[in-house]
This record gives structure tokens, C-alpha cells and sequence, in this order.
């Protein structure tokens, strides 16, 4: 039988959703502070996706500037309706949901309209067409009382003026008690309304629980079977962890597919982030049966049964930065940096800006996800600093207050060095450092694997090693929050217009 390997989108996607217009498939994720927001995804096989766009890719379309890496937007979802595609998600502040907004598009590659509010509280929106054509807005927020921690709700979506209207019902408070109970998404299937959510939290008992009604509207029972996706039973040698959030979809040939999160930890840490697996699902009398063979989400898993969608070429491992600016895979932090990282004809030129990577502004920085728990990343950088306050390289970034960085600067009397930063819970310590010869450029690298990140520094023909990191020490477990590691390129200095050339970046996954 024909497989596929899980997970389909690797790194840091979070909390898939997709829809499906005639044979092709769309999917966005949450982006949290990075900008641009919403990456969207286009697919014939629902196992290779290819990014088409960002769904909010203008300045001033959401605030993001003072937020914590792991704010921002939360948990989107996408559906399609007489020809007009909507998304609708969460800007959280703090880690609550702060405003929701919908947006819309003829043409999923954009361009997207501007966010609308909606006066809806609480996060994890989506959207449910019925038969008769109206639509439902569905999200989580805090319950009052002792009906539970959470949540589900629902108000009706006036598709004319993209208003909330009518009165608003409390559809379940979930399955598991005590548990916040989130990601809710309702299906149609036989007459019958399938209330999908997510139970258990966003990490070890994250769980997949259901309700079902004969009214949208309701009231919903509980399916007994709940949590019917889970790996929170698992022992820690089980490859896939944290798995739920799911969203189904059926093919053109009648099956039924669910795209679900989850993380893949290595000695009880990860640092991916949370990943898009693709999972089977069968529809009984009883409601989803998810992975239906297994009972659980596998690394190798059979394909769908879709015609065979053409090979994408495979991305060159080597971003030539001559001439051209970094491509849809790559995002900068809390809003555009165009005036910062411009293409120039030799290569990337970043500006020196004031704001640190330790700071909640919009620092001179432009990072691709880490896919791969082994990889070799390089860059090839030029950077005179004057002084210790100036340095440029590559970053290996969780959060603010947790990432590490291999850069050139140079010491008080203006003698250039390449150094090993590492920033845990906020407060910076020097690792290392080598002397350079003055204006050569270097090639800054980093391999990471199961145990650690390894930093190098290529002078001429001559590598040099300056030290590794902890892998876990930039880990979601130790780190916080619910973004994986990026991998950048960035300058910090005074703001006066000084400069440095990137060249070229490399990023490529070493063989287990």
C-alpha cells in the first residue's frame, strides 16, 4: 500500500485548518507574533503543500508591536462559499483572545481583504455553512458558573455585512470536567450535527472530544466515545505527542481526512513546534472514527485516495540572497522590515536597528522555521561593527527571552570577533568568542541534533568551533509558550545606517 510520512507540514504550523473548492485543497495556521500572519497553503493530495500566500500581509492590518512572541494571531479557520473563501481567527494579548476579525477573498492567493471585527469573546473562531445557506460562528471562551472551565458558543454570521446577529447559544461545556474545552468545528453528516472540539490543553492531554445535536443550534450530548483522538495514554517513546485540533475534509472521491496538531519530542523536549499530520478518518452510526486501523497518529501513514499530484521540485538548499529578497518561507517579527532587509545586488543587506532580539518591537530580523531536529543552517555574512554594541550573524530564536546567536561584533578597541550568545529566561550570557581579520567575510554556521545546537565559524578554508547549546534549553518545555524554534539572520546596532551583506543561506536536513 502507498504511504506517506507525517508530518505534512513539518515545523512550526500550529493549529491547522483546510477546506476543499472542487479538487484542490486550501490550509492556513496560526502565526502568532510573526509577520506576515496566516501562511496559506494550496495542496491536490492533501499531502504536499505548497504556500501560496499570507492571508494578512500589510502593514497596520493587525497590532502585533509589544506582544510576546508567542501572542498574537491564534488558531484560524478557513471555508469556501459560493465562491468566496473566509478566514476568521483571534489577535490574543497576554494569552487571551483580544479581538476577533474575519477576512475574505475571491482568490485564495490574495489579495485578502482588510480584518472586520467581530463582537465575539474568547478565541479559536470558525465557521459553519448549513444547507439552507446561513452561516454559524462558533468559538471557546470562559464558562461562568459550574458548567465548566469552557465553553463552545455560537451566534449566527450575517454574510452581507459580516455582523454577528441574533442571539447567542451555549452549545457544550465539553467532555472531560475540568478540562478547557477549545477548537470547536461543526460537520453535517446524515442530518445530523457533529461537534468537533479540543479538550485536555494544547500539550501532553491535548485530545480530540465530540458532541453530536439534530439542531445546529442544539442542545449537543456529549459522544460517549470522547476522547476519540489522543496520544495522552502513550509512553514517552511514542514518536507523535500533544495530538488534536483537528479539522476534516472530504475528497472528491468520498473520503474523509482530518489534519490535526502535534508535536514530535525527543527525550520529553521538542522544539519544532507543533506540526500538521494527516489523518484517516471513517464515518460510522456512532459519529468519526479517527484512524481507524491505529487508533492513533502514525509517522508513515497510507495516502489518500487522490490522483497523484505532480512532484514539486525540491527547494534548493541554498538561498542565493543576490539580487532577491527571502521568499514566503521566511517571516520577520510583529511587522514588515522592508526598511530594514532589502535585496541588494550583492546580496540581503540588513540595517543595524536599535531593537534587540530580546525586546517585543520589530527588530532588524528575517527567520525560516527549523523543520528537521538534525540540520546544518549556514549563512555567509560581512559585518564591520565599531564596537561591542553592534553585531550581525545568525539566530537560532524561541522567544525573547530564549534564543541563541552566533554574530560579528567587535570589542571595545574595535577589534573584530565572532560570538556565542545565549539568552535563557531574559538574561544573555557570552559563550565564546574568536578574533576575525578585519572586513573577511565568514561563514556563520550551526548543526543541530538530538542533544544540542553546534556552533562554527569559517575563516578562509579554516572551521572553527565555539561551543554548543542545549537542544531543550529551547524547548517548548523550557522555554514556554507555543511556537518552535526559527532560524535568522539579524543586525542590531545604533540605528545610523550601518550594514551588514548576507550573501547566501543554507539550510538542509541531515539524515538520521
Amino acid at each position: 500500500m502507498p504511504t506517506f510520512r507525517n508530518p505534512v507540514l513539518p515545523g512550526c504550523h500550529p493549529d491547522p485548518s483546510v477546506c476543499r473548492v472542487g479538487a484542490d485543497f486550501y490550509l492556513v495556521t496560526s502565526s502568532f507574533a510573526y509577520y506576515p500572519g496566516l501562511p496559506l497553503f494550496h495542496s491536490r493530495d492533501l499531502v504536499r503543500w505548497r504556500q501560496l500566500t499570507h492571508v494578512l500581509n500589510r502593514p497596520g492590518q493587525l497590532p502585533l508591536h509589544g506582544l510576546d512572541v508567542s501572542d498574537g494571531v491564534w488558531a484560524p479557520t478557513i471555508r469556501h462559499h459560493e465562491g468566496t473563501f473566509y478566514v476568521v481567527s483571534t489577535l490574543a494579548v497576554n494569552r487571551r483572545g483580544s479581538r476577533t476579525f474575519v477576512v475574505t477573498a475571491t482568490d485564495p492567493a490574495g489579495p485578502w481583504s482588510d480584518p472586520v471585527p467581530l463582537e465575539a469573546e474568547g478565541i479559536d473562531p470558525s465557521l459553519f455553512f448549513d444547507d439552507d445557506g446561513r452561516c454559524w460562528f462558533t468559538a471557546c471562551r470562559d464558562a461562568p458558573g459550574e458548567g465548566g472551565p469552557g465553553e463552545l458558543w455560537m451566534r449566527e454570521l450575517d454574510l452581507e455585512r459580516l455582523k454577528l446577529v441574533g442571539p447567542t447559544h451555549v452549545l457544550w461545556n465539553g467532555a472531560v470536567r475540568g478540562a478547557w474545552v477549545e477548537a470547536p468545528h461543526l460537520y453535517k453528516r446524515d442530518g445530523v450535527y457533529h461537534l468537533i472540539a479540543a479538550e485536555g490543553g494544547t500539550e501532553r492531554n491535548h485530545s480530540v472530544t465530540a458532541a453530536r445535536a439534530a439542531h445546529v443550534t442544539g442542545p449537543y450530548v456529549t459522544d460517549p466515545r470522547s476522547p476519540l483522538l489522543t496520544h495522552r495514554h502513550r509512553g514517552p517513546d511514542e514518536p507523535v505527542h500533544n495530538v488534536g485540533h483537528v479539522d476534516l475534509v472530504d475528497t472528491p472521491g468520498g473520503e474523509t481526512w482530518a489534519v490535526a496538531l502535534g508535536v514530535r519530542p525527543v527525550d520529553g523536549t521538542h522544539t519544532l513546534g507543533r506540526e500538521v499530520f494527516l489523518v484517516p478518518v471513517a464515518w460510522t452510526a456512532a459519529g468519526p472514527v479517527f484512524a481507524p486501523e491505529t487508533g492513533g497518529v502514525r509517522l508513515s501513514e497510507r495516502l489518500p485516495a487522490l490522483p497523484a499530484a505532480p512532484h514539486d521540485p525540491p527547494a534548493p538548499a541554498l538561498t542565493s540572497f543576490e539580487g532577491a529578497g527571502p521568499g514566503l518561507e521566511w517571516s520577520s517579527l510583529r511587522g514588515p522590515v522592508d526598511h530594514l532587509v532589502r535585496p541588494g545586488a550583492d546580496g540581503l543587506e540588513i540595517e543595524a536597528a536599535p531593537e534587540p532580539l530580546s525586546g517585543t518591537g520589530v527588530p532588524a530580523f528575517v527567520g525560516r522555521r527549523q523543520q528537521h531536529v538534525r540540520f546544518h543552517a549556514a549563512a555567509r555574512v560581512r559585518f564591520a561593527a565599531s564596537g561591542p554594541d553592534e553585531e550581525a550573524g545568525l539566530a537560532v530564536f524561541q522567544s525573547q527571552d530564549q534564543h541563541a546567536g552566533l554574530a560579528l561584533t567587535a570589542d571595545a578597541a574595535g577589534a573584530p570577533h565572532a560570538v556565542l550568545t545565549v539568552r535563557e529566561a531574559g538574561a544573555g550570557t557570552r559563550l565564546a568568542a574568536v578574533p576575525l581579520p578585519p572586513g573577511e567575510e565568514v561563514v556563520l554556521a550551526v548543526e543541530g541534533d538530538e542533544r544540542a545546537y553546534a556552533f562554527r565559524v569559517r575563516i578562509g578554508d579554516r572551521w572553527t568551533g565555539l561551543g554548543e547549546v542545549e537542544r531543550a534549553l529551547l524547548s517548548t518545555e523550557r522555554a514556554g509558550g507555543f511556537v518552535g524554534v526559527h532560524l535568522g539572520l539579524y543586525a542590531q546596532g545604533r540605528g545610523d545606517g550601518r550594514r551588514a551583506l548576507v550573501r547566501w543561506f543554507d539550510y538542509r536536513p541531515l539524515q538520521h
